[in-house]
């Protein structure tokens, strides 16, 4: 289904990925990485030149602005988060549109030996005809959450244009950081002043999501005894060897990511480095329901003092610190922001579906503080790697989508 918005969504997402926002979860500032300032600064020019009202950048590093009402309504937050994942090469993307998609083999300009097929994604052989956006094939694309991004300017931008069409305020609030779990700043809240908001952060057309995981992070410190090689008989203890007898302890054939879907948690090591002196070790553990999310935590810890037994010379230490929770706990109680997203899919021919989303949104976040967040579809695919792809018809819904929710909230009951 092609759209009003398909052009502007087009240039938009590729304007917007062509600029490097990847987070750093070792950076200390806020937002992580000061590049992501370089979009922020754009977006808060282009809401002043659509016409939006009271637009700022926090010195939290996230963009907030206000569509005056036009109608009587609640106060409803449209978000979006501007960085990408540090998970993969985000310099230098150059998106490129295949327009009208023949529905064959996508190959990438910059990696020769990189080919996408409707055969091995049945999903992309549903878009015969549609315009595709990609990367090049060395990096990922960044349509998380740049589509999102786009989706809010495109619809913002007509609204401002049509003053005719009814909604209540509407907050508008680009975030950084979402990526490594820290897009929603204690401030934020308050600051939206939202009755209730969504994300635009989901892939999938017609995707309302209300459940997503609960989610920790640890960090386990390995610190072993170093010394020369050549002396090394009896006294070397090597914390190269205690992170792999770790991760050997750890299961294999459950409980990581490859091996697990639906509702099912993991515990996945993301990141490794060190040396045979000193080793860190990075996890990242997810579960549906709390009791689940702490026995993986109390997993990662008994391996840990299982691995630290073997050799006492060692120093090992486990931290696990929270994340986001289920934001399922809080919207189940009151599903009205949930059903008017889904009675304005159902508007647009779209029909919702509701799965548990295997990831986290700052809506996780928002919803734990009392700002009810479900997340809307914006078509992404892919995401966090080469093979990243959007549809621009798939954004046009979304699009659609987001204008008849605001219309809706606002109409009489």
């Amino acid at each position: 289904m092609r759209t009003e918005f398909d052009r502007e969504l087009e240039e938009r997402l590729v304007r917007y990925a062509g600029i490097d926002t990847q987070s750093d979860e070792e950076g200390e500032g806020a937002p992580s990485t000061e590049i992501q300032l370089v979009l922020q600064r754009l977006l808060v020019e282009e809401l002043g030149e659509i016409g939006a009202k009271d637009v700022r950048l926090t010195d939290y590093g996230a963009v907030l602005a206000t569509i005056p009402a036009t109608a009587d309504g609640p106060v409803i937050g449209l978000v979006a988060h501007v960085d990408t994942a540090p998970a993969f090469n985000a310099t230098g993307v150059k998106p490129r549109v295949i327009h009208n998609y023949n529905g064959g083999p996508v190959t990438f300009p910059d990696a020769p030996g990189l080919m996408m097929t409707p055969e091995e994604f049945p999903h992309l052989g549903e878009k015969h005809g549609h315009d595709i956006i990609t990367a090049s094939g060395t990096t990922l694309l960044g349509a998380d959450d740049k589509a999102g991004v786009s989706i809010i300017m495109t619809a913002a931008r007509h609204l401002l244009a049509n003053p005719e069409v009814p909604h209540g305020p509407i907050r508008i609030a680009f975030t950084p950081d979402e990526e490594i779990g820290r897009g929603v700043d204690a401030r934020l809240p308050d600051d939206l002043g939202a009755d209730f908001a969504y994300t635009f952060d989901g892939a999938t057309v017609g995707e309302i999501e209300y459940e997503t995981f609960s989610a920790d992070g640890a960090i386990v410190t390995i610190k072993g005894v170093s010394i020369h090689p050549g002396t090394a008989k009896d006294k070397l203890v090597n914390a190269l060897h205690l992170a792999a007898k770790i991760t050997q302890t750890l299961p294999h054939a459950s409980m990581t990511p490859e091996t697990t879907d639906g509702r099912d948690g993991f515990i996945m090591l993301y990141e490794m480095k060190g040396t045979a002196a000193e080793a860190m070790m990075k996890f990242i553990l997810r579960d549906f329901e709390l009791d689940g999310l702490a026995a993986k935590g109390a997993l990662l810890q008994q391996v840990c003092d299982v691995v630290a037994a073997t050799e006492p010379r060692a120093e090992i230490t486990c931290q696990v610190r929270p994340q986001y929770r289920n934001m399922r706990y809080w919207l189940e109680k009151d599903m009205r922001p949930v059903e008017l997203a889904r009675e304005a899919a159902r508007a647009m021919g779209v029909e919702p579906i509701s799965v548990p989303a295997r990831g986290g949104t700052d809506g996780s976040r928002l919803t734990e503080l009392g700002v009810p967040c479900p997340n809307i579809f914006t078509g992404m695919q892919n995401i966090h790697g080469p093979l990243e792809w959007i549809s621009v018809q798939d954004m046009g819904l979304s699009t659609m989508t987001c204008l008849k929710l605001v219309e809706l909230a606002a109409s009489p009951k």
